[in-house]
C-alpha cells in the first residue's frame, strides 16, 4: 500500500505500476524465457542537474542498481556509486545547484527507514549524513547557495520539514505541523521554503504553505477548496515570482500558477483532462505537465502568457515522464504497451522541442528475446454491477484454434493508483505462457476524475471488489477464455483485494497469488506511524467508530470461506504492510483445519515492500514462484 499523502515521491513510483496481468495460452516455442527477461537492464529516478546539462538515473545493468550521470552535451556516462545503494530504490537522487554532489536515500534491508547520503562526484567518496534506527528521512532539495538541504522526517514523531547544513553537522526543525508536512522547496533567492500540509478536520485535504528559511514565519497561501482538496506543489519559476502546483478541487487534476507578487491563481488548460505536474522552462515561458488519459501518461506543454498547449507529436506512443533540459530539449523516459506500435521497454530520449524529434539516448535492452514476441495491450471497459463502465488493460496472446485459456484478473496497489499503457513483464511473462490477463482500473483509481478516485472512501474492499468480480464475468464472456480456470493475483492493495476477493467471493475464483497484502485492518493501524496513521484514518474513518467495517473488510475474519488454493508471498522487513499481515492469515488457516503446502503455500523473503522489483535474483525467483503456482492450479 502506497503512503496516500506523499506527494514528493509519486514521480518516483510512477513505473513501479506497469505490471500487471491477463492470459492466454501459445506455443511453447513462444514462451519467454523468465531468467533472461527479468535480468533485462532497467532504469529509473531520472533527474536533471539544475543547469540542464547533465541526468543522473538508476540503472541495475551490473545486476545491482548504481547511479549513472549522462553529459547531454557529449553524451558520456558515467558510473557514480559502487555499491553504495540500496538493492530497492524508491525515492530520487537530488542534485547541488554547482552539480558536485549528489543526495541519495538508503534504508535497511527494504524496511523505509531512510537514512540520507552524500556522494561527491569528482572524487566519489560517499558521506552519511543522517542516521536513525525508527524514522524516515527523506532529502527534498539543496538551497540554492548549496549550504542547506531540506528533508522530511518522522523523527520527532510526525511527518515534519527540516533542513540540515549540506554536510550533515547542523539540523533544525522547520515545521511541527500535527499532520503529515511533505515538500521543501526553496524559492530561488532562499527566502522561503514551500511544503504542503493539512490543518482542516476534513482528513481528504492537503494546502499549500511557505516557511522562512529560519522557521520564523509560516503563511498558509493555498487552499483552493473550503471543503477540501488535494493541492500540491509544483516547482518555482527560475524568478522565484510564481510557482505552480496541481488542484483537484474542481473535480479532475489541474495545474495551476500562483503570483507571489499579488496573490493570483491562473490555471492553465481547460479542465477537461486529469493534469499535474508544473516544472517551469529556462526562460520561464513554459510549463510542462502531463496529461493522464484513458492510461496512458503523456507530457504536454503550455505557454504561460498565451495559454496554448503544445502537442508533443514527435514523441513515439506510450506512457512518459520527462524533464526540460538543454533549452530547447526534453529529456523523456518512456515505454509502451500501446495497440498502435510494438510494446517496448523503458527507455530514455532527447525529444527536441524545435523540430519535434525524438533520439533515444539510453536504447531500450532486450537480450536475445526478440521484442517481436511481445504483444500489445488492449484498453476496453466492462459493465460492473451497477451499469458503471470500468476501464481495464486486456494482454492475450495470438488466438489460433478454438483452445480455452485459463486468465488471471490483476488489481493494481494503491489503492489511489492506476495500471497504465507501459511495457509489462510480468503480464508479457505469463501471456507467452498461454494466459490471458485483464488489469482493471476499479473504482478508487487515479486518471478518471475526482469521483471514480474517491469513490471507495470508506468502502475498502466494497465497490472496488464487486468491479473485480465483474471483470472475472467479462473474462467468461470471451470465447478464448476457460470459466473454470480464472484466478487472482494482486500486490500490496492489490493482495488486500485478493485475500478478500478469495474469502468473500470464493466461488468466482479458481486460484490466487496474495502477495505484500493486508488480512487485519486494525493491526495494520496499530503497526503504523502518526503519518501513515492519518492516511488510514482519511481512507477507512476511525478505527474506533468504524469497527464493525474496519473488521468487515479484514480478511482473516474470512479465512473460513476459503475453497481455492492460495499462494502467500510476503517480505520480512515490509513497513507498508508488515509481514505480521502474512502470518495472521496463514495461523489463521492452520487454526481452521487447513494443510500448508497441500491447501496453501506460504513464503517469506528477507525483503521490503518493493525489493522484488530492484533485487533481480528475487525477481526472478518470486515470478517463478508465481508461474508454477498458476501453471498447477488453472
Amino acid at each position: 500500500m502506497k503512503k496516500i499523502y506523499l506527494g514528493i515521491i509519486v514521480a518516483c513510483i510512477i513505473f513501479t505500476g506497469l505490471i500487471g496481468i491477463v492470459m492466454i495460452k501459445q506455443e511453447s516455442t513462444n514462451s519467454i524465457p523468465l531468467e533472461e527477461l527479468f535480468s533485462l537492464p532497467t532504469i529509473s529516478g531520472l533527474n536533471t542537474s539544475w543547469d540542464k546539462q547533465k541526468i543522473v538515473f538508476y540503472w541495475d545493468k551490473t545486476g545491482s542498481n548504481e547511479l549513472y550521470i549522462m553529459d547531454l552535451k557529449t553524451k558520456d556516462i558515467k558510473q557514480v556509486t559502487h555499491g553504495e545503494l540500496p538493492k530497492f530504490v524508491e525515492l530520487p537522487s537530488i542534485w547541488s545547484h554547482d552539480n558536485s554532489k549528489i543526495v541519495f536515500m538508503k534504508d535497511r534491508m527494504g524496511n523505509e527507514y531512510y537514512d540520507i547520503f552524500l556522494i561527491d562526484i569528482k572524487n566519489g567518496k560517499v558521506s552519511q549524513l543522517t542516521e536513525t534506527d525508527e524514522a524516515q528521512d527523506i532529502a527534498v532539495e539543496f538551497s540554492p547557495d548549496d549550504q542547506w538541504i531540506t528533508f522530511i522526517s518522522t523523527r520527532n514523531g510526525q511527518m515534519n520539514l527540516f533542513k540540515m547544513k549540506s554536510d550533515g553537522s547542523q539540523i533544525i526543525q522547520l515545521t511541527h505541523q500535527e499532520q503529515p508536512a511533505i515538500g521543501g522547496f526553496w524559492q530561488q533567492n532562499g527566502e522561503w521554503i514551500a511544503y504542503c500540509t493539512n490543518e482542516m478536520k476534513n482528513l481528504h485535504n492537503t494546502d499549500i504553505y511557505i516557511v522562512k528559511r529560519d522557521g520564523s514565519e509560516i503563511k498558509r497561501i493555498i487552499r483552493v477548496s473550503k471543503n477540501g482538496s488535494y493541492d500540491f506543489f509544483g516547482s518555482w519559476s527560475p524568478d522565484g515570482k510564481l510557482f505552480s502546483f496541481t488542484s483537484d478541487a474542481h473535480g479532475l487534476n489541474q495545474v495551476g500558477i500562483y503570483a507571489m507578487e499579488n496573490g493570483e491563481v491562473k490555471w492553465v488548460g481547460n479542465g477537461l483532462y486529469d493534469e499535474s505536474g508544473g516544472e517551469f522552462s529556462q526562460d520561464g515561458k513554459w510549463i510542462l505537465c502531463f496529461r493522464n488519459r484513458e492510461a496512458t501518461i503523456r507530457p504536454i506543454l503550455y505557454n504561460i502568457e498565451r495559454g496554448e498547449c503544445k502537442e508533443i507529436n514527435g514523441l513515439p506512443h506510450g506512457t512518459s515522464i520527462a524533464r526540460f533540459a538543454l533549452d530547447d530539449r526534453l529529456i523523456i523516459g518512456r515505454c509502451s504497451g500501446h495497440p498502435v506500435m510494438p510494446a517496448t521497454q523503458f527507455e530514455i530520449g532527447s525529444y527536441n522541442l524545435r523540430n519535434d524529434r525524438y533520439d533515444p539516448l539510453i536504447p531500450a535492452e532486450y537480450g536475445s528475446i526478440d521484442p517481436d514476441i511481445f504483444v500489445e495491450s488492449e484498453y476496453i471497459r466492462y459493465k460492473s454491477f451497477d451499469g458503471l463502465e470500468i476501464p481495464a488493460l486486456l494482454y492475450h496472446p495470438k488466438i489460433e484454434g478454438k483452445e480455452k485459456l485459463p486468465a488471471i484478473v490483476n488489481p493494481h496497489g494503491g489503492p489511489t493508483f492506476q495500471w497504465s499503457r507501459g511495457f509489462d513483464p510480468i503480464a508479457q511473462f505469463f501471456v507467452s505462457k498461454g494466459y490471458v490477463v485483464l488489469q482493471p482500473n476499479v473504482r478508487g483509481s487515479t486518471g478518471y476524475g475526482v469521483e471514480f478516485r474517491d469513490a471507495c472512501m470508506k468502502d475498502w474492499g466494497g465497490k472496488d471488489l464487486k468491479d473485480l468480480v465483474r471483470g472475472a464475468k467479462f473474462l467468461n464472456t470471451l470465447p478464448y477464455v476457460d470459466s473454470n480456470r480464472i484466478g487472482i493475483l494482486g500486490g500490496s492493495y492489490g493482495g488486500f483485494l485478493t485475500y478478500l476477493a478469495i474469502t468473500k467471493e470464493p466461488s468466482v475464483w479458481n486460484a490466487g497469488a496474495a502477495m505484500r497484502g493486508i488480512t487485519d485492518l486494525p493491526t495494520l493501524y496499530e503497526s503504523y506511524p502518526p503519518d501513515w496513521k492519518i492516511g488510514l484514518k482519511e481512507q477507512m474513518g476511525d478505527p474506533e467508530k468504524n469497527r464493525e467495517l474496519w473488521g468487515d473488510r479484514s480478511a482473516v475474519n474470512f479465512a473460513q470461506n476459503l475453497r481455492s488454493k492460495i499462494l502467500i508471498v510476503h517480505g520480512v522487513n515490509d513497513f507498508r504492510c508488515p509481514v505480521q499481515q502474512a502470518r495472521m492469515f496463514r495461523d489463521k488457516l492452520l487454526e481452521l483445519g487447513y494443510e500448508e503446502g497441500k491447501d496453501f503455500q506460504y513464503v517469506e523473503f528477507e525483503e521490503g515492500h518493493g525489493g522484488w522489483r530492484s533485487n533481480i535474483p528475487l525477481r526472478i525467483q518470486t515470478w517463478k514462484l508465481v508461474g508454477d503456482f498458476f501453471d498447477k492450479n488453472l
